[in-house]
């Protein structure tokens, strides 16, 4: 295991100075220039270059980014533009309530998903399995904020038993925090549990047709220790996977979640930041996100070769 983690980090460094590349290379993407942005209405062309002498905007573009590269590994992402708050507190103040959606879409996804793989997997072609395909066909034909709008019009707007909007930190109590992200979390966690639990289908299904686990059952075994015992732990691999792999995507989606549920998160930073092409905050959001993603596959490589020691050799 620790060899993995060491080629697994290694194999990190690239990608992240990849994203790094494309994120700086948002700044001159974006049309216009930020100095005259800052300069306000009729600027002369002095105030102009003293904006961009002050941004390191006159200096070649490498040397730009290597300056930019460097103050990002002391942790320091620059300002905003528009707020002068620097981008890493920003990021700071926001993260809090990203990272609780992001807990809370996990849980749905594992605790509605993997019952439902199981029942679907085990009970293949009877009554519970075309139930289960069913609930994850509905999940998977509405996207993140679909699922969201209904679920505020049902048990916000007609039964009144959940808020609609807005988030409370963790400090001020743990019923409200729950109480206010059980909505958000469903609307993000309904897709990434409809596509596990196809996947722990598909994969217990041709785990229950192994030589080993018929063999599990002529010994006597009853089929619910063969299922849990000897079947799931094999079967769990490609979920694992599916599932890391849509915790990703989650943190994409966050962006129109949190502006449907009004939360103040990295999503809503980075949706405003992008409106008034505050590009420090939008390079920034977008490298933690990256780091994020990278993490969560380390994970995901992590959990299927404590499942699987084979892979441990990869």
């Amino acid at each position: 295991m620790g060899k993995l983690l060491r080629h697994r980090i290694l194999a990190m460094i690239p990608v992240l100075f990849l994203v790094s590349i494309l994120a700086f290379s948002l700044v001159q993407l974006v049309p216009g220039d930020p100095a005259v942005t800052l300069a306000g209405d009729s600027p002369s062309a002095a105030q102009i270059a003293a904006i961009r002498a002050q941004l390191g905007l006159d200096h070649p573009l490498i040397s730009q980014f290597f300056r930019w590269l460097g103050s990002v590994f002391t942790g320091d992402f620059g300002v905003s533009l528009f707020s002068s708050q620097p981008v890493g507190e920003a990021i700071m103040q926001r993260l809090p309530a990203t990272l609780s959606l992001i807990v809370g879409a996990l849980i749905v996804g594992v605790v509605i998903g993997l019952p439902l793989g199981v029942i679907a997997g085990s009970q293949r072609g009877r009554w519970p399995d075309r139930i289960a395909g069913s609930i994850s066909s509905v999940s998977l034909a509405a996207p993140s904020y679909v699922i969201g709008l209904v679920l505020i019009i049902v048990f916000a707007t007609k039964l009144n038993i959940l808020p609609a909007s807005g988030y409370v930190p963790i400090a001020d109590g743990f019923g409200l925090w729950l109480r206010q992200l059980i909505l958000p979390s469903l609307a993000l966690g309904l897709v990434p549990a409809a596509i596990l639990a196809r996947q722990i289908r598909s994969a217990l299904i041709g785990v229950m047709a192994q030589d080993y686990t018929r063999t599990a059952r002529a010994k006597g075994l009853r089929g619910p220790v063969v299922l849990l015992k000897h079947a799931l732990k094999n079967a769990a691999v490609p979920g694992v996977t599916a599932l890391g792999t849509q915790m990703a995507v989650v943190i994409g989606s966050t962006v129109l979640v949190e502006q449907i549920f009004g939360i103040q998160g990295l999503g809503d930073l980075a949706y405003n930041a992008a409106l008034q092409r505050d590009m420090p905050v939008v390079q920034g959001v977008v490298l933690v996100c990256a780091v994020a993603v990278q993490f969560i596959n380390l994970g995901v490589d992590l959990m299927c070769a404590w499942l699987n020691p084979k892979l441990r050799q990869a």
